[in-house]
């Protein structure tokens, strides 16, 4: 984890967002999805040169994220440009996720979580990284 500066402030602080599809839908599954997914993500945090994401991953109906968001910055703030940039995207890309949530507001359930990342960043990332991989057998191996 990288000690960074603004004007006013020094911080070190990343965080751990997840948030899910409306209705928990299960349309996250194609890989082309999940990729445009990402590159939408990693290209409005271009815009806004104070956030950084680390990595994101997503599971059938929910966005994993690990990203750095400076103090100025509310979380809500931040989630709700990835979150908006992203439902306009997809939605104008993909028919059938327009047809799904026809006449409904977004693509993405209301809210999110967030936890702060301190000494277990490479855990969460771990975690994170997890996500889509499926257990063909038990887990025999601790994850944290």
């Amino acid at each position: 984890m990288q000690t960074r500066s603004l004007n006013h402030s020094t911080y070190k602080l990343q965080y751990h967002v997840v948030w899910g599809t409306k209705y928990r839908r299960h349309w996250l599954k194609p890989p082309a999805i999940k990729a445009a997914l990402k590159a939408i993500l990693y290209e409005t945090c271009k815009k806004y040169p104070t956030l950084f994401i680390y990595t994101v991953n997503t599971d059938l109906d929910h966005v994993h994220i690990q990203m750095e968001i400076p103090p100025s910055i509310a979380i809500a703030d931040a989630v709700q440009k990835l979150k908006g940039a992203s439902s306009i995207v997809l939605r104008k890309r993909y028919s059938f996720i327009r047809d799904m949530y026809l006449g409904k507001d977004g693509i993405w359930s209301v809210g999110y979580f967030v936890s702060s990342i301190g000494l277990n960043e490479g855990q969460i990332k771990r975690y994170i990284e997890w996500q889509d991989k499926k257990e063909s057998r038990p887990q025999t191996t601790k994850l944290f």
